[in-house]
Order: C-alpha cells, then structure tokens, then sequence
C-alpha cells in the first residue's frame, strides 16, 4: 500500500520520537552530569518504595485522569499548561527529595496523563473509549532502554507486544464491569507490567534530583524534560495509532520498521 507522502512524513516524525534514547540520556545531556552518580546517593531501600509509589500514581492517575477529560474530538493539546504544572510539582520534589515523591509523583502522573489524553483526543482518538484510555496507559511503558541486542528492531512495538494481551484483558474487563473498579485483577496486571517499565524512568529522575547543587530549580526542570518526554512518546504513539486506523496495523509497522 502506497502511503500519502503527509502521512508518510507523520511516521518518520513518530519513529523519531519514538525510537530516541530515554529520559536518562536527555537528563545527562543537560546537566552534563552521569544520573549514575545520583543512584549511589540514594538510601538502599528506594527501589522498593519507588516501585510501590510508582503502581500507586498509577492507579490514581487512571481513576482521577480519565473521568476528568471532555471529549472534545481534534482539540489541539495544550502541552504548555501541563508542562508548567509539571515543573511545579518537580520544583517541590526537587526541594524535599525521595519523601516528597509520595506526594509529587502521583500528582505529576495525574497531569502527564491528561496531557496525553489532550494528545490522542488531537489525534482523532475518542477518550471516551476503553481502547483509547488503555492506549493512554501504555504511554508510561514507552520510551525506556531497549533490551533487544538487535538494534535494528523496533523497541515501540516489541513493548506494544509485550503488553497487547493485558491490555486487552483489561480493555475486556472494564468494557464488561465498568470503569474505573479499583483491585479489577486484569486492570491491575496491566498496571504492575508498566509500572515496571514507568519505575526505572522514575528512578533516573529520582537519581537526577539526588545529585548535588541540583535542588528545587533542578527539580522543576528535571520535571520538564520528564513530561516532555512522555508527551513526544504520546505523540509518536497516536500518530501510529491514527496511521493503523487508515491503513492497517500490519501496513503500518512493516513501513516503520522500513524506515531508516
């Protein structure tokens, strides 16, 4: 299939995106500082809370988020006010350290995933469906390290694959029992598989907040660039998604894949 030259300029955009290096790396290039130094700054037992705190702002942003969205089909995003509440949040976070998280990550999840939602409401997808909140979720496990040796293949869609079958199970499960039930077994896979993924970019901004003479005004740029980085990934993934509506999804990864 022969795509239109537009769209076909809109998927090189989004594998762009999509296929860049994670946060850590855009961390490291503005502060010209390895976020590796901050890790061993940090108490030991702070995977473990990160990994809690992070399911917890989870499960809150997709009960708060969702109900709280007009559908509004084709809006342009409005990327800056969430950008700056963002900031907000990260400059406290930045001020008060690993205790502050608790309090600043769910709130700076609730607002990133709004802006994704604006997202993929510009990109023509109805935020009222299940499939569309589902795909909003997903944009938390995107964006992370590959970890295929195979540099040549596409990590977007190996992690789309990795989470297709709890998506739709839990797509199935809240179509069927409603929106949002809390401790909904399939919602709450879906939830632990990418919080797996969300967590290790939590802990590279963690780590990044740890490092000396970085503090509150760090903070609210750390945050910046985290946000930013998850609104290129939802941009790239509704692109897609807009893509596979009009051509297919087999169609449309085959041509991703294709591009160099």
């Amino acid at each position: 299939m022969i795509f239109h030259p537009d769209d076909m300029n809109a998927l090189r955009d989004a594998k762009q995106l999509l296929e860049n290096p994670g946060i850590a790396a855009k961390i490291t290039e503005v502060f010209g500082k390895p976020i590796g130094k901050g890790f061993d700054l940090l108490p030991n037992n702070w995977k473990k809370e990160v990994s809690i705190i992070t399911q917890t702002s989870l499960i809150k942003a997709a009960d708060v988020a969702v109900f709280s969205m007009n559908e509004m089909p084709g809006k342009k995003s409005i990327n800056l006010w969430h950008t700056i509440s963002v900031a907000t949040t990260g400059f406290i976070g930045g001020f008060f350290g690993l205790p502050a998280l608790a309090v600043e990550l769910p709130i700076s999840t609730t607002i990133m995933l709004r802006s994704i939602l604006d997202i993929a409401r510009s990109e023509g997808e109805d935020i009222r469906s299940v499939e569309s909140k589902m795909a909003a979720i997903e944009v938390f496990a995107l964006g992370g390290e590959s970890n295929s040796d195979d540099a040549s293949k596409s990590k977007y869609f190996a992690i789309r694959t990795a989470l297709a079958r709890t998506v739709t199970k839990a797509a199935e499960y809240i179509a069927e029992k409603g929106l949002v039930e809390e401790g909904a077994p399939p919602l709450v896979r879906l939830i632990i598989q990418i919080a797996e993924r969300f967590s290790v970019q939590v802990s590279e901004k963690l780590a990044a907040e740890a490092l000396p003479l970085i503090g509150a005004a760090g903070g609210a740029l750390i945050n910046t660039l985290f946000i930013d980085h998850f609104q290129d990934m939802a941009l790239g993934h509704f692109t897609i998604r807009r893509l596979e509506r009009k051509y297919g999804l087999e169609e449309v990864k085959l041509t991703y894949d294709n591009i160099k």
